[in-house]
């Protein structure tokens, strides 16, 4: 989840920086209208569009996310209680939507409570509500709101220029943002969209009406009258003091050149690199532990039944298609297994020639030599050789705060048995070490075997401990 945020945060900051550089200053109004809102919604689709075509160009590490080993246990157990089960980060950015969407509803309820409670004149496509003792102006879907305050002369080109917005539902826009804030309220960058878009609102209404009267009087009307502004960020405005200053500099400037209108194929190569990002990304050891992880294995406790779930972009689709083909053919569980290894041979075929296998697909896993074969055996000695080679007392005395730390280790086994290609992640350079220095005391194994043949094996294995 939070890879996500990022993602899109990271997208809109992208897509504003071409907006505000290169796009804002032209006079194309509507177009950077829809570049807005399309590039807003696109942030939040793109982290999650997924191109098979761009996965294969890029080169995978297939490894299997065994159970998570926790050292010392003892000290989880005691501190075990129901708060540590809640996840506040969730918490907090529920607490916070709930909130936002209770402000949205309050503005909204106002907005009604105007609509119902003051003098309405129906128009043709509007309705105009009249508000006593005021001089705001403002426009929300078809509804009109004026101030009786307003001077009579100056009313036509206030009701003119909110007509624009009412026609062309700018509305709409504004709520899209509004309700983007109330998912992602903490974002800042869906604050600076709605701002940019409201002022592209102001500039499609004053182009429109400029047209029809003196550019020079129409300025004027707007400097020469003091109006009151509506604290509502999905309403359109007449009238807005920051926003005066930019519109009259849009008013007085040239066309833009037709030619400029190129600018706007800067989104190719920017949409072509997001989705080769995004494609990278599912690669990455941090993204396969956060969505896997699912069961923790005790060092001293008997949990051998306990099975290494796959780590692999398709682990799920792959698991939905078991249980279809077992309801319509009611396979047994060797079938199962069988069909299992030929969905994931089939899938990784550019691997298996390289002569790497997952986990799930070897008719023969690894095995610790003399201690037993199979899974759950294999589960059992790593868990035994971790917590006899790993220093659980290093996390206490580097410094970081108390709470519950993993370490990713990332290793494979080749066709001797040897330990290869290993890594690791670690919230300190020194226990990255340790868990380097651990790998290196890693016996030589029984390689894994398919169809007779040894081949190469990968693993993901978190190491989950508590530092007080």
């Amino acid at each position: 989840m939070l890879t996500y945020i990022i993602q899109v945060i990271f997208f809109q900051v992208l897509f504003l920086a071409v907006y505000d550089f290169f796009l804002g200053k032209e006079t194309f109004f509507t177009k950077n209208r829809f570049y807005l809102l399309a590039t807003a919604v696109l942030s939040f689709v793109l982290p999650l569009l997924k191109i098979p075509t761009l996965q294969k160009a890029i080169p995978q590490e297939y490894a299997i996310l065994l159970p998570e080993i926790i050292l010392s246990p003892q000290t989880i157990i005691e501190k075990a209680s129901w708060y540590q089960s809640i996840n506040y980060m969730d918490v907090l950015f529920g607490i916070g939507s709930l909130l936002f969407l209770i402000v949205f509803i309050i503005k909204l309820t106002k907005i009604i409570k105007l609509i119902s409670n003051h003098e309405k004149i129906s128009k043709e496509g509007y309705k105009l509500i009249l508000l006593p003792k005021n001089s705001r102006a403002f426009s929300f879907f078809n509804y009109i709101f004026i101030g009786k305050e307003i001077p009579e002369e100056k009313k036509s080109k206030i009701i003119e220029h909110e007509l624009v917005h009412s026609k062309q539902r700018h509305t709409i826009d504004l709520l899209v943002f509004e309700f983007l804030k109330i998912v992602m309220w903490f974002n800042p960058m869906l604050y600076l969209y709605q701002n940019r878009i409201a002022l592209v609102h102001e500039f499609i209404s004053d182009e429109t009406v400029s047209k029809s009267t003196e550019k020079t009087n129409y300025i004027n009307n707007l400097l020469s009258e003091i109006f009151q502004v509506e604290h509502i960020s999905f309403i359109n405005q007449f009238y807005k003091h920051s926003l005066i200053k930019k519109r009259i500099i849009m008013m007085t400037k040239k066309q833009s050149k037709k030619v400029q209108q190129l600018k706007y194929l800067l989104l190719i190569p920017m949409l072509a690199s997001m989705l080769f990002y995004t494609a990278c990304s599912n690669n990455e050891i941090q993204e396969e532990v956060k969505k896997e992880t699912k069961s923790s294995i005790e060092t001293d406790k008997n949990k051998e039944d306990l099975l290494p779930p796959p780590v692999s972009p398709i682990s799920k689709e792959l698991l939905n298609k078991i249980k279809e083909k077992i309801k319509k053919d009611h396979i047994s569980e060797e079938e199962k297994d069988e069909f299992l290894k030929e969905l994931l041979r089939r899938k990784y075929k550019a691997s298996l020639q390289d002569g790497n296998m997952p986990f799930s697909a070897v008719d023969k896993v690894p095995a610790f030599i003399n201690k037993g074969e199979g899974k759950d055996a294999f589960n059992k000695n790593m868990r035994d050789f971790v917590k006899n080679n790993f220093n659980t007392n290093l996390a206490n005395s580097l410094g970081l705060e108390p709470g519950k730390k993993r370490i990713y280790v990332q290793f494979k086994i080749d066709e001797n048995g040897n330990l290869i290609e290993t890594k690791a992640r670690a919230p300190h350079p020194k226990l990255k070490e340790e868990a380097l220095r651990m790998l290196k005391k890693m016996p030589k194994l029984q390689p894994g075997e398919d169809k007779g043949k040894a081949v190469k094996v990968g693993y993901t294995l978190p190491i989950s401990f508590e530092v007080k």
